[in-house]
């Protein structure tokens, strides 16, 4: 019972908030402009239901190659750090003010390089940007979160930099980096979103210029279907990621 319980409690309190949301919205007779009821923002989905999935699509493929060229140029620079004292101290004020600018100030900058005739690079660039840090930062943590024993035993069989680094750092470090990929997905996402706003180009046709385009028709409950689908795509992400940590750790501890 505990356990049908557990798994039923998110979509009763969904179902709960979403009902109080309908009859406040008919009790006050908010306009609708104002704000959708969910009646309405159910009927939306339903109509766009194509193009919402090919701007969500639009927005997942550019988050998704921003994950990964992020993933490759974070994981490599880390390595690097932990090779070398010198481009630690180099690369590590660099990594901070990268973590701590807002993406949203460097977007228009940005968009200029990019050139308005190719908008899709500017979002690419900018969600690799949000989404570099937490998997360098998870890259790096893990690969110095190394057993002090294990380091002893590698040093008392005379283990070389390459052996211990492949050896015993990188397994070390699996588990920060599947933590810091998870974080990175939704970064990813939120970097896409941003991007595509700044654009404000109707060749950039995410799920942000459909939200943009109903914001100036007054029409909420096309933006909170596009923003449901939106909530939707980063729950199914971070779910993938979170079943790939959980397959991944298990193959670890096998290990």
């Amino acid at each position: 019972m505990k356990r049908l319980l557990d798994a039923l409690a998110p979509g009763l309190l969904i179902a709960l908030l979403l009902a109080v949301w309908e009859i406040g919205c008919r009790v006050w007779h908010v306009p609708i402009y104002f704000l959708a009821p969910p009646s309405a923002v159910a009927v939306s989905l339903l109509e766009d239901a194509p193009g919402l999935f090919k701007a969500a699509g639009y927005t997942l493929s550019s988050a998704l190659i921003a994950l990964v060229i992020a993933s490759l140029l974070a994981q490599a620079l880390a390595l690097g750090v932990v090779l070398s004292r010198v481009l630690e101290r180099a690369v590590q004020p660099l990594a901070v003010i990268l973590q701590v600018t807002p993406v949203i100030a460097i977007a228009p900058l940005v968009s200029i390089w990019a050139g308005t005739d190719h908008p899709e690079r500017a979002v690419v660039a900018l969600a690799i940007v949000v989404a570099f840090f937490p998997i360098y930062s998870g890259a790096l943590a893990g690969l110095k979160a190394v057993d002090p024993d294990l380091m002893r035993l590698f040093d008392l069989y005379g283990a070389g930099r390459l052996q211990r680094l492949v050896r015993l750092r990188i397994p070390s470090a699996l588990p920060f980096l599947l933590q810091g990929h998870k974080v990175a997905a939704g970064l990813a996402i939120v970097g896409a979103v941003v991007s595509e706003f700044v654009a404000g180009s109707g060749k950039v046709q995410g799920l942000a210029w459909r939200i943009f385009d109903a914001s100036f028709k007054l029409q909420t409950a096309r933006m909170i279907a596009a923003l449901v689908v939106l909530g939707a795509m980063g729950a199914v992400l971070y779910a993938v990621l979170d079943a790939v940590e959980r397959a991944g750790l298990r193959w670890w501890r096998g290990r």
